[in-house]
């Protein structure tokens, strides 16, 4: 038997992307890609999936989408969606840096006429297949907002017709910043799920990967897409290490390193080099990233760490940033100054892992009423069960 919310997570962009490519509409492929999921649900666990059960939700939401058009009430638009529906290839596509439709389907949603907000929030929907929630978590903004975002983004797209490829080589540049971040957001919520049962979606992480190395392919003379790609192999190389046995999360002083994947470390290590010669003395801000995880896996000193966080809060202020420099200060050895930048933060109201950080430093200081708080601030806002029982048990420990 097929595990129909497995298949949903792995396949729905790949799916969404392809009928994206025949009918030019985005929000119409959505739909109907959605209708051809809800009919597998109902039918596939009596009656046994296909064979190509890629194929059939193709096929079937198709179909959909040709029933959805012939309700259409304007003559022109359902005329020239239907001849490209009758016509065009509608069936899964190889995997090359040109014609990989998840990657146009990239690029088509971070298109310069779309507010920067709108093409993230567009692809991390379209491409990752992500909750309003999720994205909503992404961006520190209410659901209504980002529903709102997702909302004029989809109209854009459709009202100025923007071509649903990968853009020509002098067009590129102007949409690496988008697809650079949807890339990066992606892989985050895959290696810390913002809900369910596990703490880490392995497909998101894969896909996020896959498409950054398409990206190197793709521009192989810009520095940040290597970078990027350093970076998540680098991240990536400890989520084996992550969760025990039983699937509670281990913190990274805790890992057991014999877990991490030396391959990976090793491939992040040459890509951060490349990353590095293409940048010469002005690295961008996945470029530091990377040089951060690089720290975390053991082949950057702390002094190194500090100066890249240096420099990428000199580049990319942020309060997420302001954070984890925080945090690294306080792993390096001085907790009592980690935690005097981290209460100087502002801007994370209501985002878990900033309690949950002020929480874990106080604790190590000894601070047990103030820590008891901040847990319970945390446990207040957090939507995985993983990192709730992370907390749960953070809080039991301080009370016993």
């Amino acid at each position: 038997m097929i595990d129909l919310g497995a298949f949903y997570r792995d396949e729905w962009a790949r799916c969404v992307a392809v009928l994206t490519r025949v009918l030019g509409d985005l929000d119409l492929a959505e739909d109907a890609v959605q209708d051809a999921f809800t009919i597998a649900h109902e039918r596939w666990p009596t009656s046994g999936a296909p064979d190509r059960p890629t194929a059939w939700i193709i096929a079937t939401a198709r179909n959909r989408a040709i029933d959805r058009l012939r309700r259409e009430s304007t003559f022109r638009r359902k005329a020239e969606l239907l001849a490209r529906l009758e016509h065009g290839e509608v069936a899964p596509t190889g995997v090359s840096a040109l014609t990989d439709d998840r990657l146009a389907l990239v690029f088509t949603c971070c298109h310069p006429a779309l507010a920067f907000e709108g093409q993230v929030a567009l692809t991390l929907r379209a491409v990752a297949g992500l909750q309003t929630a999720e994205i909503a978590r992404a961006f520190l903004v209410s659901e209504q907002t980002l529903a709102q975002r997702l909302v004029r983004a989809k109209r854009k797209l459709r009202e100025t017709g923007i071509p649903f490829r990968v853009p020509s080589e002098p067009v590129l540049p102007e949409r690496l910043p988008g697809v650079l971040r949807v890339i990066y957001l992606v892989f985050n919520e895959g290696y810390a799920a913002t809900s369910g049962g596990t703490a880490i979606r392995h497909e998101l992480c894969r896909e996020a990967t896959r498409l950054a190395k398409l990206l190197c392919v793709l521009m192989p003379d810009e520095p940040e897409p290597f970078g990027l790609l350093a970076l998540l192999l680098l991240t990536d190389s400890r989520r084996d290490a992550r969760l025990d046995p039983a699937g509670e999360i281990v913190l990274l002083a805790d890992q057991d390193t014999r877990r991490w994947d030396r391959v990976a470390i090793d491939e992040g290590l040459r890509q951060l080099d490349r990353a590095r010669r293409l940048a010469g003395d002005t690295p961008g801000g996945y470029t530091l990233q990377a040089e951060i995880a690089a720290g975390h896996a053991g082949h950057r000193s702390p002094a190194e760490v500090a100066a890249a966080y240096e420099e990428l809060d000199r580049i990319e202020p942020s309060p997420i940033v302001r954070m984890n420099r925080a945090v690294s200060i306080a792993l390096a050895g001085d907790v009592a100054e980690g935690l005097v930048m981290l209460d100087a933060v502002t801007g994370l109201d209501g985002y878990h892992y900033y309690a949950g950080a002020r929480a874990d430093l106080l604790r190590r200081l000894g601070r047990r009423e103030e820590a008891r708080a901040a847990y319970v601030e945390a446990l207040a806002t957090v939507g995985n069960d993983a990192e709730r029982r992370f907390y749960r048990r953070r809080l039991a420990e301080l009370t016993d």
